[in-house]
Parts: structure tokens; sequence; C-alpha cells
């Protein structure tokens, strides 16, 4: 018997994964409580989703448990034990601005919970392949001290510093810089799933994400960057900017891309290695850029508002630099390119 278990299971990584590996394994069980809607209320429940991996997904398994309670997690991994030969930890509390408000809830689910699915799988699946969704926010607002120029419609790298052509690599530093709560918790989780591979030899891996996105997101205010612009877009619903004239830009990838990067680390896992992972140069763009795809797509004019208050250690350029990812896993590259990724998002939404 071979068991996947995802938390998260609901959301938009751990639903694309719920599908992706259902061919491949015998069961997949899934852990989600739906917590996102109190994150980010009716717009930000992931109900929806969970019934369709229900219906849809023959081997799936769902569990509505909490991660922040050890005694019901325990139980499950006793339940599975030896059979589960994959983990992939989705849950968390994703938001900057809502980290701010309850750190104490932020912090339980993203660095608590993982230390204890970590401990967990060392006790009751230690060989297995344990996959962390990690985020660039671990990088604070180091990247904003980079050489950027600013074009007409977005910051950019300035092109007398090659080193940073591709995007930014595993190399730059954590240290020194404004995380801001969420991207601290993270930061916190991220370093304790590198130890667990290298300390103890478990098969970890932490994936550091740019934007990621497709149609199963549930996109709300505060995540979702490119579901809820294309909401907003559909709908006329006045859009927010903050911060530097709507100019900064993110790579974006498709939630089916990091999927099968992360397929590539289960047939070959590297204990306690990390990844910088997103669109690179081959999916990006700046808020302004992603309006004006935005209004091709709806032929609909964007109503939006602009406040000069960016959110505290936000960026005002990230590319992921994915070489390293590609040179372990050379057969690996992207499928979905940012108008193909939004066209998916707006054919796939229902307007009420």
């Amino acid at each position: 018997m071979k068991i996947a278990l995802i938390t998260g299971s609901g959301g938009l990584i751990g639903s694309e994964a719920a599908r992706f590996f259902s061919s491949h394994f015998d069961t997949i069980v899934g852990i989600d409580n739906n917590q996102r809607e109190y994150f980010f209320g009716k717009d930000g429940s992931v109900n929806w989703n969970i019934n369709r991996l229900k219906e849809t997904v023959n081997n799936y398994i769902h569990l509505n448990a909490d991660i922040r309670k050890y005694d019901p997690l325990e139980k499950i991994f006793r339940e599975y034990s030896s059979d589960i030969q994959l983990v992939i930890h989705a849950a968390a509390q994703p938001s900057h601005d809502w980290a701010a408000k309850e750190p104490l809830t932020d912090f339980s689910i993203n660095a608590l919970a993982t230390h204890y699915l970590l401990e967990l799988t060392r006790h009751y699946c230690p060989k297995a392949v344990f996959i962390f969704t990690s985020t660039n926010k671990v990088y604070g607002d180091r990247p904003n001290s980079l050489p950027l120029v600013e074009l007409e419609s977005r910051w950019e790298i300035d092109s007398n510093h090659e080193y940073y052509k591709n995007g930014i690599d595993e190399n730059l530093s954590i240290d020194q810089s404004t995380h801001s709560i969420f991207g601290a918790s993270k930061v916190a989780a991220d370093i304790m799933v590198q130890e667990y591979g290298k300390y103890f030899g478990m098969n970890t891996g932490a994936f550091r994400g740019g934007c990621l996105t497709g149609p199963n997101h549930s996109g709300a205010q505060l995540h979702g960057f490119l579901s809820y612009l294309m909401k907003c877009a559909m709908t006329r619903q006045e859009y927010t900017i903050y911060g530097y004239k709507g100019k900064q830009v993110r790579d974006n990838i498709h939630s089916a891309d990091l999927i099968s990067m992360f397929w590539q680390f289960y047939q070959n896992p590297r204990p306690g290695e990390v990844y910088n992972v997103g669109g690179g140069r081959f999916a990006n763009c700046s808020i302004l850029e992603a309006i004006q795809l935005a209004e091709k797509i709806t032929n609909k004019e964007f109503k939006y508002t602009y406040s000069e208050n960016n959110r505290i250690g936000d960026h005002i350029w990230y590319i992921s630099n994915v070489n390293k990812f590609k040179s372990h896993f050379p057969e690996w590259h992207w499928k979905y390119d940012l108008e193909r990724t939004m066209l998916e998002i707006f054919n796939s939404m229902v307007i009420e």
C-alpha cells in the first residue's frame, strides 16, 4: 500500500497534488479544516474544492483535522504508519497582513505545525519524502536592496548586474531584513525542514515559492494575487494597489508546474535541499502588466485605486532563479506561461 499524505488538501497546491498523485499512489489522505475561510472570509473558503476532491478522486480520503493539535495528527500517522511514502505539507497561513493581526495563530500554523509533521514523519515513516511549500518571503525585504531601475510598467534589475539576470537564487541571505510576521514564521519552518534532512538524514525538501497560482485558487484580497485580480476584472470590483507605483514584479508559477517539480523530487529526493521555485523569466509580471492582460482577456476596463503605503516587507522586484532545481532535475520545464495561466483562471471562474 502506497499512501501520500497532503495537508492543506483543499487549497491551490494541495488539491493539485491530490489529483496528480492519485494516479501514482493507492490512497491519498488529505487534511484540511477550511481554516482559510477563517482567514479570508467566504471568498477564501475551500469547501467547494474539498467537495470536488471527494466526488472526483476515487482514492481520496478527507480528514477534517487541525494540524496545530499534536494528538489528532499522531493518531493519523499511527493509523497509516509505514504505508506513508510521501508527505506534502501545503497547509499554511499565507498572508502578510493577516499574520500581523494574530501572530500567535500564524506561528502555530506555519511553524509549530510543521515541526509536529516533521517529528511524526521521523517516528512513523522516516523514509517518506517530505515536501514543504515554503515561500520567497524567507528572504524578507532583502531583494529590495538589489540594484533596480524603474521602467515604464515595471521595476527591473539593473542590466549591469549580470548575476541577477535570471532572478534571485538560493544564495541570497535571509538575515538582517524585515520579513513580516508571516515571513518569519515560514523561516522557522523552512529551517526546521532543512535541519531534519541534514541532521536526521530524512528526505526533506523546502520549495521557496514565488506567486503560486492557478484555477483552483480561492483568491481573496489578502492572498491570491492573480486569482483575486482576475475576479476583480470580471466583476469590476475595485482593486487596491499598495505602493511602488504598481510596478512591483512577481513571477508566477501554475500549480501544475509546481506539482511536476514535486514529482521530480519525490523520485530522486535530496535530503535537506532548498529550491527557489516560480515562473522565473518564463512567467512574470508587474501589477500594472497583470491588469493590462486581465483587461485584454475580459474585454473590460479594470477599476483600481492606489495607496502609497506598501505592505511591510513586501518585494519591489522578485523573480525566482530556478537554475538550481533545473540542474538537479533537467527533465523539468514550465508548461504554463502567464497568459495561458490567466486564461485558465478566467475560464474556470463562476461569478455569482
